[in-house]
């Protein structure tokens, strides 16, 4: 089989294309969030903030929190940091009485990729 000069330059765009497109094709993943994973924070915090490792859309973004016995807890809308497309703010409506929680989060990130986790947190 022999490859004409242009079936070796397809085939060179292409290899181009593929490994060059490959932060382009990453998802938005949690790199660390406040309140942390596993933290037992001694105050009920006012929002709930998420750091990606790439810009998120906040109007496709945001999470659910839930608290002891499961219960719903009201937030507030989700909003990226006007400084850094990467943080996403939720502000929490309501004190967090002591207890475990856990944040739902789902995010778009800016390359149109779909992220979701969870992870758990405690008030004292």
């Amino acid at each position: 089989m022999a490859f004409t000069r242009s079936r070796l330059f397809t085939i060179a765009t292409l290899f181009t294309a593929l490994t060059a497109s490959g932060s382009a094709i990453a998802h938005a993943h949690l790199k660390h969030q406040y309140p942390a994973a596993d933290a037992a924070v001694t105050a009920s915090p006012q929002a709930i903030t998420l750091n990606f490792s790439e810009g998120v859309e906040a109007n496709f973004s945001g999470l659910t929190l839930t608290g002891p016995q499961q219960a719903a807890v009201k937030t507030g809308t989700a909003k990226r940091n006007e400084k850094d497309e990467k943080q996403l703010i939720v502000p929490v409506e309501e004190p967090l009485k002591p207890g475990d929680y856990q944040v739902n989060w789902h995010v778009v990130s800016v390359d149109g990729h779909k992220t979701k986790g969870k992870y758990h947190f405690s008030v004292k």
